[in-house]
Formats: C-alpha cells, sequence, structure tokens
C-alpha cells in the first residue's frame, strides 16, 4: 500500500499537472471502484482543480464548489494494489487493471490496481465536513511535537508494530515504514507501547521523522521531473521491510519475519530484540518446544541441517465410533 513518502510524491508530481486545470471528463471502468452516489461523480466534470491534499493515505483532488460553494472533493484510496499513471491526453485504456481515466487539458490520470480483488476505492464528497468524515485521525508526524507523538503512540496499550500502523493514531505510516522505523530505532516490533521509557519515546520520535522524510526525499530524487512508476513496499535500498535472511546493513545478521495473513513484520534480532527471534504465531505455535529461541539456534539448524519432528496427527475416529 503506498504510504505516506509515496503519497507525499504522488501529490508534488500531480500539483504541477492538474492544479488549475478543468477535469475535463471521468471514464469510469470499474463500478465497485466508486464508493458514493451523491453528488453524481457527473457533477465533478468541467471543474476546476483548486486544491489537492493528503487524508492519512488518501489523496484528495478538491474542484471549484457546486451552487451551494461548497468544495467537492474526489477522495482517491489506493489500498495495497492500487497505483496512478499519467499519459498523454486522449489515452485509451481498456486493461482490466484500469479503473478509471481522469481527462485533464495536460494530459490524462489512470487510476490501475493489479489485483483481482478490486479494493481501491473512489468517493465523490461535498465539503470539508464529508471529506473530514474519511479521516481517521491520527497525528500528523510532520510538525508534531514529541509531547504530541507520546499522547497519541501511548493512548492506547498496542505493539510497536500495531501502534505505528493504526491509522487512528499515527497518520500515514504503513507495514514498510514502520519495519524501518522500528530498525532504526533499535526496538522489538512486540514491545508494547505503554510500557517504552521515556528515551524510547524521544529515540522512536526521532526515527520516526528520519525515515519517513529521508525517503520522502529518496523518492522525489528517483522521480524527478516524471512521474511515479515504479511504487512498492519493497525496495533494495530497505534495512530489513522484504529482505528475509538478508543481512542487517548495520551488525550483518540475517533479517527474520512473522508472517499474519497478507502482512508481515521484518526485523533483525540482533539490533531490535537482543538476539531473540520472535514467535511466528503459526509456526511456533506448530512446532512448540521445537521453536528456535535465539538466533544462534536457528544458525545452528540451519547449519547441520537439522529439521524439527514433523506433527503428528491423532487418529480419525470413525463413524461408528
Amino acid at each position: 500500500m503506498p504510504e505516506l513518502p509515496d503519497i507525499r510524491v504522488y501529490l508534488d508530481c500531480l500539483e504541477p499537472r492538474i492544479l488549475g486545470q478543468p477535469l475535463e471528463r471521468i471514464r469510469l471502468q470499474s463500478v465497485s471502484l466508486l464508493r458514493t452516489v451523491d453528488p453524481p461523480l457527473a457533477l465533478a466534470e468541467g471543474r476546476t482543480v483548486r486544491s489537492l491534499r493528503r487524508v492519512g493515505k488518501r489523496i484528495a483532488i478538491g474542484l471549484a464548489g457546486d451552487v451551494d460553494g461548497e468544495e467537492l472533493f474526489l477522495l482517491l484510496h489506493l489500498m495495497i494494489a492500487g497505483r496512478l499513471r499519467w499519459r498523454p491526453a486522449g489515452t485509451r485504456d481498456r486493461s482490466k487493471r484500469t479503473h478509471a481515466l481522469l481527462d485533464f487539458p495536460t494530459g490524462c490520470l489512470l487510476l490501475t490496481e493489479a489485483s483481482s480483488k478490486k479494493r481501491a476505492m473512489l468517493h465523490f464528497l461535498r465539503g470539508e465536513d464529508a471529506l473530514a468524515g474519511h479521516d481517521p485521525g491520527g497525528l500528523e508526524i510532520e510538525g508534531a511535537s514529541l509531547e504530541n507523538f507520546r499522547e497519541a503512540l501511548t493512548r492506547e496499550n498496542h505493539t510497536l508494530k500495531r501502534a505505528l500502523t493504526d491509522p487512528h493514531l499515527l497518520s500515514g505510516i504503513g507495514n514498510a515504514y514502520s519495519d524501518e522505523i522500528l530498525h532504526r530505532a533499535r526496538l522489538s516490533p512486540v514491545k508494547l507501547s505503554q510500557r517504552l521509557g521515556d528515551d524510547e519515546i524521544a529515540t522512536l520520535f526521532a526515527a520516526t521523522q528520519e525515515v519517513l522524510d529521508e525517503w520522502t526525499e529518496r523518492l522525489r530524487a528517483e522521480v524527478g521531473d516524471g512521474f511515479p512508476e515504479k511504487v512498492t513496499a519493497f525496495r533494495k535500498e530497505m534495512a530489513v521491510h522484504g529482505r528475509h535472511r538478508e543481512p542487517c546493513p548495520v551488525c550483518s545478521s540475517p533479517v527474520q519475519r512473522i508472517v499474519k495473513g497478507d502482512h508481515e513484520t521484518n526485523y533483525c534480532p540482533t539490533c531490535q530484540t537482543g538476539g531473540k527471534l520472535l514467535a511466528d504465531r503459526a509456526l511456533s505455535q506448530l512446532l512448540k518446544k521445537d521453536w528456535p529461541r535465539t538466533l544462534e539456534e536457528l544458525e545452528v539448524r540451519r547449519a547441520t541441517g537439522s529439521k524439527p519432528p514433523r506433527p503428528t496427527r491423532s487418529p480419525r475416529r470413525r463413524k461408528s465410533d
């Protein structure tokens, strides 16, 4: 899912292309994309783009107001696989991945999604109040103070991984950059937020600002005057995210992971957990006592080729039993 640095760069690139330009036409090719019916989407056509902003991980395109004078908003939520593309004016694209095309005099903005699940969303809203209703309300790191951060982080007692990615607590941070932030801060992803000391909170706050700002500048430099075409959560320059079993850039220990559903947490046991392997919920429950507790134990097991015994299954009972 595009996170705060990616959304920042999308907005940077959209501003010179569509700000002040009329939205000539919307070609909706996937009915599942549009999640609102009032006001009708046709009302957006012909209106000038007045503003661009980020709402959490969403992009809001503000359009000149209707007869009541209230600004109208196209709110795009790209979810996991949604992406924006910029193409020449008049572009035609009937691909199943292309959900909508927004035509401007300067070019064509495509919303695509590389997934059959079609999770990306478009809302057409009237007024600031309607737009605010889609804001999860998490703290904006840019411009926040340490005290603001402390209050948001410790409002609920979650693991640090969950706290960083909760949009109601902190805005714009997802699976990828939370891994990078925790590695930078040298904190365990499963440590509870309300058990952090003052120094640890200050360290985490600084790491959050640094990682988000550094990656924003890195992505800006990568795009230059172009448009983001390779928005991804997996980059070779990242320290731990998506780098399972690869060496940590700080200590060279192999990066480990915890998998839960569609998400995974990547961490360095040496830098973040004192050498302890965190329990992967599925595997640790399966292996129980055979689950390696430390990085050293895991490496010995891999080096010797020893494998834990296969779990035994209780015999099935016959229906007659």
